[in-house]
């Protein structure tokens, strides 16, 4: 019984729910007291929590695929490809709560990726919606692939290393 108390709890920490622990810490002033209060307004059942990140993920990677039908404009390329990208990282809050996200995307292991990841949005939408420039829009669009494929990778134990090790001996240049 003890073991399937433990899957349980594994599993409602994996759709960021809480577990009732058994001995309650005492409240403590946190840098993420607004994440806090969100968690707490921002409950939803399994179901809903389900139902939205299939929606906002679904709506995400359509938008992506769709930005390729505009490849050749990159301006409206840069907006679609950007807003797609954020809708499918903004889906994983939903299964896991949006401090257990944030929290995760702030780990030392993958703050780097993250912030070149968020950077990199910002910064093709940027040249896309103010400068109006398709070639700043582009370059900032296969920055932004190259950073979303680093972020993605930070989330899968050794997969940085690997990509690295391969990449350095593909494109080793000593004979």
């Amino acid at each position: 019984m003890e073991k399937m108390n433990r899957a349980l709890e594994k599993m409602k920490m994996l759709v960021g729910m809480d577990v009732e622990d058994e001995e309650v810490a005492p409240q403590q002033e946190s840098s993420f007291a607004f994440m806090d209060d969100l968690n707490r307004n921002c409950t939803l059942s399994t179901k809903q929590r389900l139902y939205g990140f299939a929606v906002c993920l679904t709506t995400g990677i359509a938008c992506t695929l769709l930005s390729m039908l505009v490849f050749f404009n990159p301006i409206k390329f840069g907006i679609t490809f950007s807003f797609g990208n954020l809708l499918a990282l903004g889906s994983t809050a939903f299964l896991i709560g949006p401090k257990r996200q944030v929290t995760m995307m702030l780990d030392p292991v993958r703050i780097y990726a993250t912030a070149i990841y968020i950077a990199s949005i910002i910064i093709a939408l940027f040249c896309a919606l103010y400068v109006r420039n398709k070639l700043l829009t582009l370059l900032s669009i296969i920055l932004e692939f190259g950073a979303l494929i680093w972020y993605s990778l930070s989330y899968v134990p050794f997969a940085r290393s690997m990509v690295s090790k391969v990449m350095m001996a593909c494109f080793d240049t000593e004979f």
